[in-house]
This record gives C-alpha cells, structure tokens and sequence, in this order.
C-alpha cells in the first residue's frame, strides 16, 4: 500500500518509466515488488495491466538474503476507474492507489481530489479533510 511506503525505500530510483499516458489516469496503484533487476521492465504477474516502473542507480544495493531490489510497479487491475467509470471505484480508489502526476523518482506520491473521483464530499469538509486539487 502506498502509505507503508518509506522514503528510504525509494532513495536509488533514477527514473519513472511509463508505458502509457498517465495523463488520462486519474490513478494508478503503486507497490514495492522484490525484483532481480535495477533496470528494464518487470515482469508483471498480476490481474490487470503494468502501467509503469522505477528504474533503481547503481547505489541501489541488493538483498542479502534475496539478491533482488526493491522496485515500484505502477499498476491498474481490470475493475479499475478507467476500466469500469461507473464500478466500484468511480468515487473512491484503493488504498494503493495515488494521482500519478504526484508521482517523481525518489517521491511515493499522494491522493488528489482528482485520483479519489471528484471533490471532497461534504462529510470531509464538515471534518476539514482536504485533499490537494493537482
């Protein structure tokens, strides 16, 4: 989940390779996968579609135990929001989830009001949970 995500955990990405325009996403799901590699696109092993990855700089030291890195995959399952509008997120998104503009090397990125389906509702306002408008 993007909220277990720690900053030290994303200190050695370089980049951010997308495989589609994450302007018309208003979300994508992100995780840390164990992976063998710094660089080069992952395979994907999940429902859904790979819309993205982090490349990981020569820094990035791999696991003892494992020999493999810590990597984000940027990712989106098939009843997702740009799959299925009115479905169970057309309101909401997963805890994963975050607006991919947000998103940058080294950055694990926020909810919006955009990746959450539209304004605050009227039960945040009366709470004063705002979410940012990007």
């Amino acid at each position: 989940m993007s909220a277990l995500i720690e900053p030290d955990q994303l200190a050695h990405e370089d980049d951010l390779i997308w495989l589609e325009d994450t302007d018309l996403l208003e979300y994508v799901r992100q995780t840390l996968d164990r992976l063998p590699t710094r660089a080069g696109r992952p395979a994907y092993h999940r429902a859904g579609r790979m819309v993205g990855y982090a490349v990981l700089g020569t820094g990035a030291k791999s696991s003892r135990a494992s020999g493999t890195f810590l990597r984000r995959v940027f990712f989106l399952l098939p009843h997702d929001r740009d799959q299925e509008p009115d479905g169970l997120y057309a309101s909401a998104a997963p805890s994963e989830a975050v607006d991919p503009r947000t998103l940058a090397p080294r950055v694990k990125g926020y909810k919006t009001e955009r990746s959450e389906g539209g304004p605050a509702s009227d039960a945040m306002r009366e709470m004063g949970i705002t979410l940012p408008k990007s």
